[in-house]
C-alpha cells in the first residue's frame, strides 16, 4: 500500500496579532469623540445660604399636569410667558420666579417653561417643591 505524503502545514505568525489588537484599540479610542449631555444649566447657591425674601419680590409660575401655567394666579400660554416675565422684570429686576409643577407634569412642559424664562433674561429661578396632593 501507497503511503500518501502529507504536506507540512504552514502556520499563520501570531506572534504579532496582539500588537496589532493593541494599534487598532489605540486608534479608535483617539479618533472617537464623546459627546457629553449638556443638561439643564443651573447655578445652585451653596448650601447654608438662607435668606429671607420679601413676598412681593416672588412670581408664582404653578404648572398642572396637563401642562397649563399659572402665573400669578392669572392662566398664561407658555410661549406668552417670555413677554409677561420680561415685563415685570422691567418693572423689578429684583424679581424671583418660583417654577412650582404638579407630580405628573410632562417634563418637556416643566422645560419649555424653564427655556421662556431664560429667554426673559430671569436669572433668579426658584424649583419649588410640589405641594402633596
Amino acid at each position: 500500500m501507497i503511503k500518501k505524503q502529507r504536506r507540512p502545514m504552514q502556520e499563520i505568525n501570531s506572534s504579532s496579532m496582539a500588537d496589532i489588537a493593541f494599534l487598532l484599540l489605540v486608534f479608535f479610542l483617539v479618533t472617537t469623540t464623546i459627546s457629553m449631555d449638556k443638561g439643564i444649566s443651573l447655578v445652585l447657591p451653596s448650601e447654608g445660604n438662607e435668606l429671607e425674601v420679601n413676598r412681593k419680590n416672588i412670581v408664582n409660575i404653578l404648572m398642572n399636569e396637563s401642562g397649563k401655567v399659572l402665573l400669578d394666579d392669572k392662566p398664561t400660554k407658555v410661549n406668552d410667558i417670555k413677554g409677561m416675565v420680561e415685563k415685570k422684570l422691567s418693572g423689578n429686576p429684583n424679581l424671583i420666579f418660583s417654577v412650582q409643577t404638579h407630580p405628573r407634569t410632562k417634563y418637556q412642559d416643566y422645560l419649555k417653561v424653564l427655556d421662556q424664562l431664560k429667554e426673559a433674561k430671569a436669572t433668579k429661578i426658584s424649583i419649588a417643591n410640589p405641594p402633596a396632593f
